[in-house]
């Protein structure tokens, strides 16, 4: 007999499921709020480190979700229907009070599907980009969802039109950066050398990530070097696999001279002591945003799934500074155009560029305070509301 998703009879019974690190951040807030509310919730799913700090039965590693691009979810995907039949197996047997999807559509919101077939509630935490390639999912994500919570302002009206029921929530980074980050301090507490650039380079969270980015960014650094001198480079790698894969590079380029500063993690640090940064698209170019930082977005793909992409995508731009302000703001140099001559002189035309520099942070303070709201206490509300249960 398969073990009990959930443990305790009486408890307020919560599912959840988050795919990658950014949603393990969003529920264990989320997962926070409701505890405050609701001392004797219960949570089950599939969850990261996070989550699981705040008492979440995760029935498999986070990392089994964590897929990149649509070569690696051919190749994996028989193993993900598995997981995902039998946790579906698992909640209509159980019935939790309420399903929490967090991102990871292609997951999640088959998942959410069957489940509300059965009458068991749904939300789905995180818009898919319906903005930007495939609008029409908007009825789809209803029929999967009871409610639909939204990081970004623009998103509601095209739920509203279709008529989902749908809350905007804010952007949790957006409450947890400050509007004016300190530079210097945070330069001091790295123990940087005064003078000179600072440049901050992100490719990625994962190692397939390094393994298309890693090299491209060490040569674009030694450009940069030779461009500045005095340079000072700082690399936030997220895990001990990111960390080899990069170092990996790094022996093989043999580019242990260049000034590179690596760090465990603090991704944030490293963009708030910099002076332009160069980051893969995702998530994280929001955060470089919200710190009010220059930069030059770039990612490279398979061919395959990029040329899938491609014809995909609606809109100009893939970088969420840009989509956000409706506007190109911050270079996008992508897949052929990410070269590191080309991406060495755009970084260096932003650092040359004061008034560039100045107007792009007056743009994204203006992005930053509308964006902060407080975002797990409206996620909680939205969630209670659906479930059935007193806020």
């Amino acid at each position: 007999m398969p073990e009990p998703l959930f443990k305790r009879s009486g408890a307020l019974k919560v599912a959840m499921v988050a795919g990658e690190a950014s949603g393990d951040l969003l529920g264990a807030h989320l997962m926070a709020a409701l505890k405050a509310r609701h001392p004797e919730i219960e949570f089950a799913g599939i969850g990261g480190p996070r989550m699981q700090a705040q008492g979440l039965y995760s029935v498999v590693p986070q990392e089994r979700l964590a897929v990149r691009g649509y070569a690696e979810v051919l190749s994996r995907l028989p193993e993900l229907l598995r997981i995902r039949a039998h946790l579906r197996d698992g909640l209509i047997a159980e019935r939790p009070d309420v399903f929490v999807g967090i991102d990871a559509p292609d997951f999640n919101l088959g998942l959410e599907k069957s489940l509300k077939k059965k009458g068991i509630r749904t939300v789905h935490y995180v818009s898919p980009s319906v903005w930007a390639w495939r609008p029409e999912r908007v009825q789809k994500i209803g029929e999967a969802a009871d409610r639909v919570l939204c990081l970004f302002p623009m998103e509601p009206p095209l739920y509203e039109r279709a008529g989902v029921p749908v809350t905007f929530v804010g952007h949790p980074l957006a409450g947890e950066i400050p509007l004016v980050p300190d530079t210097a301090a945070m330069r001091e507490q790295l123990g940087l050398f005064p003078g000179g650039p600072v440049f901050a380079l992100l490719p990625g969270s994962r190692v397939s990530e390094i393994d298309y980015l890693g090299e491209i960014f060490v040569k674009t650094a030694r450009l940069l070097h030779e461009r500045y001198p005095a340079a000072q480079f700082l690399v936030p790698l997220a895990t001990r696999a990111t960390l080899d894969a990069f170092d990996r590079v790094l022996s093989r380029l043999k580019a242990w001279d260049l000034p590179i500063r690596k760090l465990f993690g603090h991704a944030q640090m490293a963009m708030i002591a910099s002076d332009v940064v160069l980051v893969k698209s995702g998530t994280s170019t929001l955060e470089v945003a919200l710190t009010k930082k220059p930069m030059v977005i770039t990612y490279k793909l398979s061919w395959l799934t990029y040329r899938l992409v491609k014809r995909k995508l609606k809109l100009p731009w893939v970088g969420l500074p840009n989509i956000l302000l409706g506007d190109s703001v911050v270079p996008e140099l992508l897949q052929y155009d990410a070269t590191p001559e080309r991406l060495a002189e755009a970084v260096a035309a932003l650092y040359d560029d004061e008034p560039a520099r100045r107007a792009l942070t007056a743009r994204f303070t203006a992005l930053h305070r509308e964006l902060k709201q407080d975002t797990a206490e409206l996620a909680a509300d939205a969630v209670l509301q659906v479930a059935g249960v007193p806020a």
